[in-house]
């Protein structure tokens, strides 16, 4: 590490601490400012706040694990999400927006009613927003502390992970708790821009240094032999990498099996803070598109270069310890082959994105803690800077639970894959509460407890712990089976509550016909939007824009692989299938914002 190096990673911390201070006067108004900016962002900006959210430090280093272990095939393990992706822009993004909450944790009082609406908010508030919230941000200080250790050369003890754990966290929290959701989202443009010229730079040299794309595909066959199904975009179920089964769980369960298939969270929260529904729906068609399409090349071209340059990683027996870890390819790339000033821009680009990431899940978390728990059941009644502090001091909470979370993980592929099965069973429970009248909280609660005691038990169990397909396969239909039986065993959620919601977000008419009915045959209360043809209570647009929607993506995302690694033809073809995908779906967008008065 050289001074200029240096230079460069400090120069981006004091921006980041300088932005903090800035907006911290802002944030500090209320908690609309603090955790949705007000409801004030472009689709631009909101929508590239969820990229940089997701483009987090530990995803290249996963990304590298997958294309190590299965291939560039392995990568479908995510690939599935474009899907659930998707689903959530065409028929949910305008349906959160439209609701008028903070958090989609709030929605549980909006669509259910009773006691058991308010025990899930307070619970999926506690859940959320602590255990599965710091699991999920342990692995991503896991990669930051993983890339850290190698880049300095530091020891890899104990003692060493604890000082580069308070060290990041200490930084990203300081700009966070100061400067609320709107520091999150106009820092995010920036570390949006470096982690893409940093990853794009990374695989520009790496190639280059190995003699380029045709040099990269004889090595890969020179090392791993003729054979080698290494760069193929689906698996060969023949060669052994990923069994069929694996593949289909991925394709025809994962997706919209597991939580967020209606697009909750933290994609939840910028939908929130968007200005109207046509911008909530453009923010996460942008995120969609550039998830997908613009973000994972450099990445898996930078894994297959380091399954070149370090034959066998990811071996448990090399003889070289770092390499016994497949993800530490990453790293050691740049280290190998960035010259003085780009390793600095690599590594602030890793800085960036691990803060991006951070920053987002301690808003975000403390957004659950402090609206849907603290002010919900403690202190309903406070003063708007009551609840900001509170909420400041949620964030540091939250920082310290994630720092010790991540000093007891070892893979982050691993920890994704066992948060993915923890919540799996839940996602069909999230697209039907929408769309079906009869869903009530005791189907969410059963869903939840149902996917999270089988899932405890198929992880510890010899015969499944080791095979994620089994688990999902097991997991899935007993919780699905489970909250079935449980929403027909209850009484559903009271007609006053129902009729409200619906006449909050229109969410269609099939699923509702009960009280559309109800509605219309109201004599006082007219609702002259039920008469708006495929403007409120079609669905049938939306799915054929999510059809649509899919195939641009995945079309795309082919066209840029298959053009990189020189299969001109194949790639031709997938970019025009993109652009005729591509023009319908810009046909079918809208204009101008729906009239919801």
């Amino acid at each position: 590490m050289s001074l200029i190096d240096w230079a460069i990673i400090v120069g981006y911390i004091l921006f980041a601490l300088g932005l903090g201070i800035y907006f911290s006067k802002r944030a500090g108004k209320n908690i609309d400012e603090f955790f949705i900016s007000g409801r004030n962002l472009p689709w631009w900006l909101a929508g590239t706040s969820m990229v940089a959210t997701t483009f987090a430090v530990d995803t290249p280093l996963a990304v590298t694990e997958l294309v190590v272990g299965d291939g560039i095939a392995g990568n479908w393990f995510w690939w599935n999400a474009v899907l659930s992706g998707m689903l959530a822009t065409f028929l949910f993004s305008r349906l959160w927006r439209r609701s008028e909450i903070i958090t989609d944790v709030e929605f549980t009082e909006l669509r259910y009613s009773g006691p058991s609406a308010s025990f899930l908010r307070g619970f999926r508030a506690l859940y959320i927003g602590l255990p599965i919230n710091c699991i999920t941000m342990g692995w991503v200080i896991l990669a930051m502390q993983k890339i850290v250790v190698l880049t300095f050369d530091l020891q890899d003890d104990a003692t060493t992970k604890i000082l580069v754990v308070l060290g990041c966290l200490l930084i990203a929290g300081i700009y966070c708790t100061l400067s609320g959701f709107w520091g999150v989202v106009i820092t995010d443009i920036v570390q949006f821009g470096m982690a893409m010229i940093g990853s794009i730079t990374l695989a520009i040299i790496a190639v280059s240094k190995i003699g380029g794309i045709g040099a990269l595909k004889e090595k890969l066959t020179g090392t791993y032999g003729a054979d080698h199904t290494i760069l193929n975009f689906t698996p060969d179920f023949s060669a052994g990498k990923m069994a069929i089964i694996t593949f289909g769980v991925y394709l025809g369960m994962q997706w919209w099996a597991s939580n967020g298939v209606d697009g909750t969270g933290y994609t939840a929260q910028r939908m929130f803070a968007a200005k109207n529904e046509r911008h909530s729906l453009l923010a996460t068609l942008w995120f969609n598109i550039a998830h997908y399409t613009l973000r994972p090349w450099p990445w898996i071209l930078v894994a297959l270069v380091a399954m070149v340059v370090y034959p066998g990683i990811g071996d448990p027996g090399h003889t070289n310890p770092e390499l016994q870890d497949p993800a530490a390819g990453y790293p050691l790339l740049m280290l190998d082959y960035l010259p003085v000033g780009l390793l600095g821009l690599m590594l602030t680009a890793f800085l960036a994105a691990f803060m991006s990431t951070i920053d987002t899940h301690l808003n975000w978390g403390a957004s659950y803690l402090v609206n849907d728990f603290y002010k919900r059941f403690f202190k309903p009644e406070a003063s708007p800077g009551h609840y900001v502090a509170i909420s400041r001091l949620f964030v540091i909470l939250i920082m310290l639970i994630a720092g010790v979370t991540s000093l007891f993980m070892n893979s982050i592929a691993g920890a994704w894959k066992f948060l993915i099965a923890l919540n799996a069973g839940i996602g069909l429970v999230q697209i039907l509460r929408w769309y079906w009248w009869r869903i009530n909280a005791w189907s969410e609660i059963s869903a939840m407890v149902a996917a999270l005691i089988v899932s405890i038990v198929v992880s510890v169990h010899p015969a499944t712990k080791d095979d994620f397909a089994l688990r999902m396969l097991i997991i899935v239909p007993s919780s699905t089976y489970i909250w079935l039986f449980v929403t027909f065993l209850t009484n559903p959620v009271s007609k006053e509550k129902l009729i409200a919601f619906y006449q909050r977000v229109y969410p269609g008419v099939k699923g509702w016909k009960p009280i559309v009915k109800l509605i219309k045959e109201d004599p006082i209360n007219v609702d002259t939007k039920l008469t708006q043809t495929n403007e409120f209570t079609s669905d049938t647009p939306a799915l054929l824009n999510w059809i649509n929607g899919v195939i641009f993506v995945y079309s795309t995302l082919f066209a840029f692989g298959k053009l990189l690694l020189g299969f001109t033809g194949t790639g031709l073809i997938f970019l025009l299938i993109a652009i005729i995908s591509g023009a319908i779906m810009y046909y079918n967008l809208p204009r101008k914002e729906r009239n919801n008065n």
